[in-house]
């Protein structure tokens, strides 16, 4: 028989490695990263690599983003409790959950244009406790305007460049996060602030390489 992988152990292992190696500084995003299990939100054949430090397929040519590169969109957000979040690419759920943990499930509305994967994504959510993140299927390059201002726009799939509609749905001072790129095979993570005057204040950071972001405002089908 084979040895069942103590999950809990490999997370907090997996935490103190993002903290060393600086991924982690918030103690916000640390407590996030130890109280959601990542082995819940992937496939069971990939469980033994639940806590390793790389992407992993979770089918329909999507993937959950490795825990670093996670940490960095996180640390970029400035996240607070309270604040409401707009997440574009549901995925299997992982990164709202993260969300969730940092800012209140109730606060966090997530959207995914493949109506199959936002229900793997809500049952995710719901079998970790966090029902109450909303979960759309919709074209996430329109945003989602019903649940409008947002503090944080923060996209898990690769954009030519920030949707019209992003900005347009933030609150005063609201961030961006998203990896943004002129080819579908590679991006730089962007953050955008919405200053006072209404113009987008954009610096880019870490080099990334995200699946594509599919829709009206993104990249075509």
């Amino acid at each position: 028989m084979g040895r069942t992988p103590d999950f809990a152990a490999e997370r907090k292992r997996m935490v103190d490695r993002l903290l060393a190696s600086g991924y982690i500084r918030d103690p916000r995003v640390r407590d996030a990263f130890l109280a959601v299990p990542r082995e819940a939100f992937i496939r069971p054949e990939d469980r033994d690599d639940a806590y390793a430090d790389v992407p992993l397929p979770i089918g329909r040519g999507q993937t959950i983003s490795a825990p670093s590169m996670i940490a960095i969109m996180l640390e970029e957000a400035r996240l607070r409790p309270g604040e409401r979040v707009l997440e574009i690419g549901t995925g299997s759920g992982y990164h709202a959950a993260l969300l969730g943990r940092i800012v209140g499930p109730e606060n966090v509305v997530t959207i995914e244009r493949l109506p199959d994967v936002a229900e793997w994504g809500r049952s995710n959510l719901a079998h970790v406790g966090l029902a109450s993140v909303t979960v759309v299927v919709g074209d996430g390059s329109l945003g989602y305007p019903e649940r409008a201002p947002y503090a944080c726009i923060m996209a898990t799939a690769g954009a030519p460049r920030i949707p019209d509609a992003w900005p347009a749905q933030l609150a005063p001072g609201g961030r961006i996060v998203a990896p943004v790129g002129a080819t579908r095979h590679g991006q730089v993570l962007v953050v955008a602030t919405l200053g006072p005057d209404g113009t987008l204040r954009i610096r880019e950071g870490t080099p990334c390489a995200f699946v594509p972001l599919v829709g009206e405002d993104a990249w075509p089908e």
